[in-house]
């Protein structure tokens, strides 16, 4: 397994991009077809741990992930989160990575809002995504969503937690956490969802969720899966939380094997 580490500039500062090169043992797929990671809200490339390296390795396929703005080893970004920050992303972030590492197409994989993201560049750029998977990703805003921010909220007031974040963001710590809470706690954000993004995805898509997700419901993959355009499937994880390539990982790869050999390889 080869590992290349490199910096892409952006607008805003630099992105930390990390990219895996399969074996030439690895299983045979399409080289033409990587996949690019897309974190969740208190995520970056080091917290995916070995899970970019067993998905090159298992598809045959390169695998890049980066840092957005304001996280890990990127740029700091200033100032609040912006509401419209799901889409921003989608358009500002994903596309000048796929630019800078010459893919014309990819399968892109969001844990969490990633998955968010993930799903609304698949609709506002249908062209460079062809495929979209979703690991426990949000759909709209539920109660259990913010009850669990909530939680988080708490958990992170203490020095031991906060010290976690630190560790992965430096001292962009504190605005990684107030960008995740304060901008989903904000009332002006309960009424954003996915509805009108949805019809516009046309790439196949793979919704993983488990079930006992702490932020969000079996309402956000049958969500997902329901407002696609594209031919879509979904798998729920049983006795899982909001980590399911974690804590049920070789259920998620299997489920991603199987759908990429069914529908891009």
């Amino acid at each position: 397994m080869n590992q290349f580490e490199r910096f892409v500039e952006h607008p805003k500062g630099k992105l930390f991009v990390a990219s895996w090169q399969p074996d030439p043992v690895a299983p045979s797929g399409s080289a033409n077809v990587p996949f690019l990671l897309l974190h969740d809200s208190l995520g970056c490339v080091g917290l995916w741990r070995d899970f970019p390296v067993r998905l090159s390795q298992t598809l045959g396929v390169p695998v890049h992930a980066y840092d957005r703005l304001g996280y890990g080893r990127s740029s700091a970004k200033t100032g609040p989160q912006t509401l419209s920050f799901i889409a921003d992303e989608a358009d500002e972030g994903i596309v000048p990575i796929l630019d800078a590492l010459e893919i014309d197409r990819c399968v892109l994989l969001g844990h969490s809002v990633g998955g968010a993201m993930a799903l609304t560049a698949a609709a506002i750029h249908p062209e460079r995504v062809a495929g979209v998977v979703t690991i426990a990703a949000q759909a709209f805003v539920e109660q259990r969503t913010l009850e669990g921010i909530r939680a988080a909220k708490a958990l992170f007031a203490h020095p031991e937690q906060r010290a976690r974040l630190t560790r992965w963001h430096g001292a962009k710590a504190q605005w990684v956490l107030d960008a995740w809470t304060e901008t989903w706690l904000d009332s002006a954000f309960r009424d954003w969802s996915l509805v009108s993004v949805l019809p516009k995805v046309t790439a196949p898509v793979l919704a993983i969720h488990g079930d006992r997700d702490e932020y969000g419901s079996e309402a956000f993959p049958n969500a997902i899966a329901a407002g696609v355009v594209g031919p879509a499937e979904q798998v729920i994880l049983r006795d899982c939380g909001h980590l399911p390539h974690r804590e049920r990982p070789d259920e998620v790869m299997t489920a991603i094997t199987a759908w990429f050999r069914r529908r891009l390889a």
